[in-house]
């Protein structure tokens, strides 16, 4: 399924995890970086900031979910498809099974449902789902 507003760019390769919620992609030839839409992790990069809590392990889980794979993108074509680091807005969906790497970082408790800037409102509210589902569950963020 595309949404409406976004583009599809099927069979990229996945390159490397830069933090928990971007990736590097190899699309059509050439290396892109990617946002993962609807997703908040604990920063690791943010030369600004510390490490923050649970950074370390989210970039960790976001690795094992996309190391090696190949991926799907969904790129959000509006209100834009960049972030104003010029990174690509997508959905990535890896490819030997469909999974909604976005989704399921939230759902395993790997960071929050990001919805400070607007995104297709039924997946917004599939990533709602998710973090509630990590909280009542105590998984990452919310564990012990």
């Amino acid at each position: 399924m595309i949404t409406r507003g976004a583009c599809q760019h099927p069979d990229n390769q996945m390159i490397r995890v830069v933090d928990s919620d971007t990736i590097v992609v190899q699309v059509k030839g050439h290396p892109e970086t990617v946002r993962l839409i609807g997703v908040d992790t604990p920063e690791t990069k943010d030369p600004r900031k510390p490490v923050e809590y649970f950074g370390k392990e989210a970039s960790r889980f976001t690795a094992s979910l996309v190391k090696g794979q190949r991926v799907r993108l969904e790129i959000q074509t509006s209100p834009t498809s960049q972030d104003r680091y010029g990174r690509l807005l997508a959905y990535v969906f890896r490819q030997s099974d469909n999974l909604l790497v976005n989704k399921e970082i939230i759902r395993q408790g790997y960071g929050h449902a990001y919805t400070k800037y607007p995104f297709d409102p039924g997946r917004m509210e599939e990533f709602r789902a998710a973090e509630r589902e990590a909280r009542e569950h105590q998984r990452g963020l919310w564990g012990p």
